[in-house]
């Protein structure tokens, strides 16, 4: 169980029919960033509805979730997927092919991260590239492909204060990881040249895309596999550290932080759910509506998912990383599940 983030059983009414202790558990598969939030919601599924078995949850990445899902319906097909990223045109007519044709669509909330430092420091202003020159194993200079040899900030750019890089990032267990590397490594590689020079040393796109992610191993990048508050600490320990953060985490910390803008904007509940913040995207979760009433726990699984207690500002999603939607909308999502709404 990921450690503080189970609701006792006295948080909520155990609520939902009585069903077979025996029942073949759900299987829910797909995005490695969704991963993590979905098993917080399954343990904790698992405690406040004792008569359904615990749902089993597996990562292997969004497309080879929905390709799982789409396969057919049946006790031995997945009846969730998870995503952090629509469904394709593609996968749809696969899943009609395959006899899949009422799905659910469900947004849960935001994956977003900000970048911090200690709040007595200057201001920043970040871009992708930016943290593409500052954090990343190799870079180009002159063309060619070199290892990263910047000291400080400002070596990245004049603009930026003259501290020393170091910056604590989401470990590669992280739920944010993936959001890190696409929305900023991913973006500043191809900004700065750095994708093509990559390819034109030789390297196919899976291996430059695999290059672009590697940030650099010397004790200028530290990963935080564990939570925000460890690398609350690091910023308290080193007043000149930039760490990256969720946004409710930061929020709950104003005091202590002072973020920073990513191609000049602001993040905040508003810029990150209307996609106006850059390093931030809606997740989801694929219900597959003609297992619904013959998978045991599925609609009480959605439900719960949904739930305040699990979505809401307040609850272990966010306090995981998690970006809460708007209060209106997370009750669109409730509304649209509970409705049966299919795409």
């Amino acid at each position: 169980m990921i450690a503080g983030l189970a609701l006792g059983t006295a948080a909520l009414v155990i609520a939902g029919p009585a069903a077979a202790q025996n029942a073949k558990p759900l299987q829910v598969a797909g995005s490695s960033t969704v991963l993590p939030y979905a098993q917080i919601v399954a343990e904790n599924f698992g405690e406040i509805y004792p008569d359904f078995p615990t749902p089993i949850v597996e990562s292997g990445g969004s497309g080879a979730g929905l390709k799982q899902f789409c396969s057919g319906i049946g006790a031995d097909t997945l009846s969730v997927a998870n995503s952090s990223r629509p469904i394709s045109e593609s996968e749809k007519k696969t899943c009609t092919d395959n006899g899949v044709t009422d799905i659910q669509e469900v947004k849960f909330g935001y994956d977003g991260i900000v970048f911090a430092t200690d709040a007595a420091g200057p201001d920043w202003k970040l871009t992708p590239a930016f943290v593409f020159k500052a954090m990343a194993a190799k870079t180009v200079a002159e063309g060619k492909v070199v290892d990263n040899a910047a000291k400080t900030w400002k070596d990245v750019d004049a603009s930026l204060p003259a501290w020393p890089i170091n910056a604590y990032i989401p470990g590669e267990k992280h739920g944010t990881r993936e959001v890190f590397e696409t929305k900023l490594l991913d973006t500043g590689c191809k900004a700065t040249g750095a994708f093509d020079a990559f390819k034109a040393s030789g390297m196919d796109d899976k291996a430059a895309t695999a290059q672009c992610h590697q940030v650099r191993k010397d004790g200028t990048i530290v990963d935080i596999d564990g939570d925000y508050t460890e690398t609350l600490a690091r910023i308290d320990a080193n007043k000149q550290g930039v760490g990256v953060f969720g946004l409710a985490f930061y929020e709950q910390n104003q005091d202590k932080l002072k973020v920073a803008t990513v191609n000049d904007i602001v993040p905040s509940v508003e810029t990150i759910s209307t996609g106006t913040y850059p390093v931030s995207r809606p997740l989801f979760f694929y219900v597959k509506k003609a297992h619904i009433g013959v998978a045991p726990g599925l609609k009480e699984y959605g439900d719960f998912f949904l739930s305040e207690q699990m979505i809401g500002p307040e609850g272990p999603l966010a306090q995981y990383g998690l970006v809460p939607a708007p209060d209106a909308e997370r009750d669109a999502y409730r509304a649209d599940f509970d409705g049966g709404k299919t795409m």
